[in-house]
């Protein structure tokens, strides 16, 4: 990995405001400190994670970068009521 590359992904990891992101940039550093993709999702972070999302996150962040890791907008739960579409 290059060098700046390794530098930003050790600055999100300390330093992001996003815990997710914090986690992506800390799995993404084990592996390429030759730490075995299979090993950081069973016992390299705070939880388990499925060994597919952190390749996941490794092949967004070597294609996009930081925005790679970033949830998008539209991504996630939606709300199983909202008020706003309550008809009276």
């Amino acid at each position: 990995m290059e060098e700046h590359r390794y530098a930003e992904l050790v600055k999100i990891r300390d330093y992001a405001s996003l815990p997710y992101l914090r986690e992506c940039a800390a799995a993404i550093i084990k592996v390429t400190e030759a730490t075995s993709v299979r090993q950081v999702a069973a016992h390299g972070l705070f939880k388990k994670v499925r060994r597919k999302m952190i390749s996941e996150w490794i092949d967004r962040y070597e294609q996009e970068g930081l925005e790679g890791l970033k949830i998008k907008p539209g991504r996630g739960k939606k709300p199983a009521f909202s008020p706003c579409t309550r008809k009276y």
